[in-house]
């Protein structure tokens, strides 16, 4: 009687069934778990834990294009923000330009550079004659100075710069007479029009260079695909232009303050001091023509001139400069 009553007891112990169970079916999970790494399953068990895989790739793949979402959004943003510090308009036409408004136009950059042809032809197409050129136009790209490089003993090289004035480089309205061969030889004499801007450049060794951007007399002959020729480089100061001790060319101290005339101040490494130069020097220009139009006279190309520096009035050597642009003017028989 004990003794049944005892099995009957055990037979009703549901906490010590349930225990069991649950140790059985964690235990079958597993085995199923660790059956489908080595590739074999069961079907109950592929249902469970391939749901359980396809969710964890599911979170993973959510997260990953939460983070790629992210990380475009902020480069589009910085692409975004860094065009518009540059702040280079789309070129425009002639006619475009004239169209615009001075609201517009200001503070749009447009104003700093050279038209754009449509619809013209990639050659030079105008017949032997002779033109004069009106609206000619030369918006410079590229600055680059000779100088030695940052690292030692470095060969001079044409350096990258940094422009460290406004946008106010561009040469416009220069005129003059534009005479066509039969032959096909192309000569350009400039003279008149804004032929001269000046400009500040900064080199990576932090060295700033300032120099007068012209072609003041420029006469340059060749064929369409590059003519070239010398032009003046007025000096970067005129002579009226008194140093900080108070010396000019033509005016102020001939000598430093507090140097004696004819003692110190006559030296020879104080000479070029005291002694302003403001004499100009030459410049080379190569012009290419890239497309015409002739039915409206307008001209398009590429440029690259090498040109000196400023010398402070004398005092020291001027740098080579080179500028690399484009330019666009209108011929008009």
């Amino acid at each position: 009687m004990a003794s049944s009553v005892q099995a009957a007891a055990t037979l009703l112990q549901p906490t010590k069934v349930g225990v069991s169970s649950a140790r059985s079916s964690h235990q079958l999970r597993s085995a199923l778990c660790v059956g489908k790494s080595f590739g074999v399953e069961a079907a109950g068990g592929r249902v469970t834990c391939s749901l359980q895989s396809d969710l964890k790739d599911f979170a993973q793949k959510c997260t990953d294009a939460a983070k790629i979402a992210g990380f475009a959004l902020a480069t589009s943003a910085l692409v975004v923000s860094g065009a518009n510090a540059e702040g280079v308009p789309r070129r425009l036409t002639f006619d475009e330009i004239q169209s615009k408004t001075y609201s517009e136009v200001k503070g749009s950059g447009t104003a700093n550079q050279c038209p754009t042809i449509e619809g013209g032809v990639d050659k030079f197409a105008f017949k032997a004659g002779k033109y004069t050129a009106k609206k000619f136009c030369l918006e410079p790209t590229s600055f680059t100075v000779k100088a030695e490089g940052v690292s030692k003993n470095s060969t001079p090289d044409f350096q990258k710069t940094k422009l460290m004035t406004r946008l106010t480089y561009t040469l416009d309205e220069i005129e003059g007479p534009f005479e066509v061969s039969q032959d096909g030889t192309i000569k350009f004499e400039e003279k008149d029009g804004i032929d001269y801007a000046a400009v500040t450049v900064q080199l990576p060794g932090g060295e700033r260079v300032p120099f007068l951007f012209t072609i003041k007399n420029l006469v340059a002959t060749g064929k369409p695909e590059g003519f070239s020729g010398q032009f003046l480089v007025p000096s970067y100061r005129g002579s009226s232009f008194l140093d900080p001790k108070g010396r000019g060319g033509s005016t102020g101290y001939d000598n430093a303050v507090a140097l004696p005339a004819g003692g110190r101040g006559d030296e020879e490494e104080l000479q070029k001091e005291n002694n302003k130069n403001v004499e100009s020097l030459t410049g080379n220009i190569t012009l290419s023509v890239t497309s015409t139009k002739p039915e409206t006279g307008e001209v398009i190309g590429v440029f690259e001139s090498v040109q000196p520096s400023d010398t402070d009035l004398g005092s020291k050597a001027p740098k080579d400069v080179k500028i690399q642009g484009v330019w666009y003017a209108q011929l008009d028989s």
